[in-house]
């Protein structure tokens, strides 16, 4: 979420009332928009994991994205060995961004929770994997922790090894003071005030103070035999402050919390393009132990 652009429909939403209808999107068929094309190196169905990298990798993207953002990362992590996913999730064109084309993760993180565990559940049958990894951006952080927490992925046994997280939301966002451009009660988010209409539904959940928030974090930040790394940069407008993205261990659980600025101090890649950071790419692959073939810093190399 460019911070410009929540201030833009704020103000919009805190003069208009939209009407909206509830129009669910597909939960797992194959997107042939080229905007929301599964992104190169992804969605090899056939593709079969290695005894060294046995765990496949999931990717999901964030607020008002679709699986493109992944076009850099992905291939990169195809190469080094693994079994790539993606999916777009959270397409409800009841809010007047997530009626745009291309756009996805706007719906309720509860609803788009079960699309999660529902394809990781495809992706462990395809693949035969008895555990996934997953890289996270953005809103991205806190659904796969409601699946965890909520939708029985951590119950049997966690059905994630890792989880990598880029900015995420898991404590909620100021959003550089958006939430004073908005009407009394909008982090409710329900789905009839005016940030819901406007940005969708996910949107309001990740506000600072959301009752979404509250009742995910309420047990703590993580879930027992899973290993989480938390990646934040300090020119993130859209976590604020930016720290809220790290995570607290909980029982047997590991966590490893990150700044990018401490891999290149001149990295400049804001929070909606994270995923292109070079320095970011080197910290995934560290992360899900896989060989990194780029440059890091490529500005001060």
């Amino acid at each position: 979420m460019a911070v410009w652009e929540l201030r833009r429909w704020a103000r919009l939403g805190a003069a208009v009332a939209v009407a909206g209808v509830l129009v669910a999107g597909p939960a797992h068929a194959e997107v042939t928009d080229d905007w929301a094309a599964a992104p190169p190196g992804a969605n090899d169905w056939g593709c079969v994991p290695t005894a060294e990298h046995p765990e496949p990798v999931l990717l999901v993207h964030g607020t008002w994205g679709n699986q493109r953002a992944w076009a850099g990362l992905a291939p990169q992590l195809k190469q080094a060995g693994v079994c790539v996913f993606s999916l777009n999730y959270g397409q409800k064109m009841f809010s007047v961004r997530g009626s745009e084309p291309g756009v996805y993760g706007t719906a309720d993180i509860r609803s788009s929770a079960k699309e999660i565990a529902a394809f990781v559940g495809r992706v462990r049958k395809a693949t035969g994997a008895r555990r996934v990894d997953v890289v996270a951006h953005s809103q991205g952080g806190p659904l796969v922790r409601q699946y965890l927490r909520f939708e029985g992925g951590a119950e049997l046994g966690p059905e994630v090894r890792r989880l990598v997280t880029l900015a995420a939301t898991h404590h909620g966002t100021t959003a550089d003071g958006l939430g004073q451009l908005l009407p009394s009660g909008s982090a409710s988010a329900t789905s009839d005030t005016v940030i819901a209409k406007m940005l969708g539904t996910a949107a309001a959940q990740q506000l600072a103070g959301s009752e979404f928030l509250r009742r995910l974090n309420a047990a703590g930040d993580t879930e027992p035999g899973i290993e989480y790394t938390a990646i934040a940069t300090r020119m993130d407008h859209v976590v604020t402050p930016p720290e809220a993205t790290f995570l607290q261990a909980g029982p047997g659980a590991t966590v490893d919390n990150v700044w990018v600025q401490d891999v290149c101090p001149t990295d400049t890649f804001h929070h909606g393009i994270l995923p292109d950071s070079p320095a970011v790419s080197y910290l995934v692959h560290e992360a899900l132990d896989l060989p990194f073939a780029g440059t890091p810093c490529p500005s001060i190399s």
